[in-house]
């Protein structure tokens, strides 16, 4: 080997032959064959950069991380489940559970209605896929021994499901009042018909459509007012009160008002002549907002 050869740095290159041959800067590359140019020794860039598989050939995995609470669970073939999640950054997401309703799931017990977790997800073409979860609050056990907190519950998950209606959007005011709901449900610190008739309110006024309890919803007179129409969005002024306008005693209208405003001192003091009055206007305003009735809520079980 002359004296020039030994001066110059080799590069390593891997041949399709799978053979390690030298590379000399001036573009020679000297084998058993002889010498070759360089160019036909790097005919796969990929190779020559070490690089096992083409780049690109391998797309990169999605994953995000999220805190999130279970709205409903439906079926998919033979083990696997979709579960509705409604997620503190990205809103509501649709994902599928594999293999969740198998005996032997890691995580099939964690993705049932009313649980608050931390879950893992693969974004898919069009459902995303669950990887990983982890309890954050085991609310449904406590929530499904009752029957009163079953139905207060599952109406709340339904009225979230429907009022949050793009996925994939952001929705933090949503789910922050949809846990502390659930929780408040979970720890039974309230009678559940006031929770319940508190988070439709509060949700209600999140999405845009706040009832007036106090001044009238259309003139903006100062109250309190004897009349409560459901389309005029309240309270109204004798002026402003249209036909059929339901007459609450002025009892509900400060038990509304109260749980609107979380006021729980005054609310766990109504009465239940007021709370039942309360529970039909509640439930009126509800339903005429969101064009069509839920079907939970027929099934409360009410004071």
């Amino acid at each position: 080997m002359d004296d020039g050869a030994t001066q110059h740095r080799t590069a390593i290159a891997v041949t399709s032959s799978r053979l390690v041959r030298p590379v000399f800067p001036d573009g020679i590359a000297k084998g058993r064959g002889g010498v070759r140019r360089a160019s036909r020794v790097f005919a796969d860039p990929a190779r020559a950069s070490g690089v096992v598989g083409r780049v690109g050939e391998n797309g990169r995995v999605s994953l995000y991380r999220d805190d999130a609470i279970v709205l409903r669970t439906q079926k998919l073939g033979e083990a696997d489940r979709i579960i509705t999640l409604l997620t503190r950054s990205h809103g509501k997401v649709r994902a599928v559970g594999k293999g969740v309703r198998k005996t032997s799931s890691r995580f099939g017990s964690r993705l049932e209605p009313f649980m608050l977790i931390d879950a893992q997800l693969y974004t898919g073409r069009n459902l995303d896929i669950v990887t990983q979860v982890e309890t954050l609050g085991a609310f449904g056990r406590e929530i499904c021994d009752d029957y009163g907190l079953y139905t207060a519950g599952t109406a709340m998950l339904e009225t979230a499901e429907r009022l949050v209606e793009a996925e994939n959007e952001p929705a933090v005011q949503q789910f922050l009042l949809l846990t502390g709901a659930v929780r408040a449900l979970a720890e039974r610190t309230h009678a559940p018909g006031l929770v319940l008739d508190a988070y439709l309110l509060r949700a209600l006024a999140v999405a845009g459509w706040a009832p007036s309890f106090t001044d009238c919803a259309r003139c903006g007179r100062a109250g309190p007012h004897r009349s409560f129409a459901v389309a005029s969005g309240g309270a109204v002024c004798p002026s402003c009160r249209p036909p059929g306008a339901a007459s609450p005693a002025p009892e509900t209208f400060a038990l509304l008002a109260a749980l609107l405003s979380g006021d729980w001192l005054t609310a766990d003091a109504s009465g239940d002549r007021n709370r039942r009055e309360g529970n039909g206007l509640v439930a009126a305003f509800l339903q005429f907002h969101l064009e069509r009735g839920l079907r939970s809520l027929p099934m409360v079980e009410r004071a």
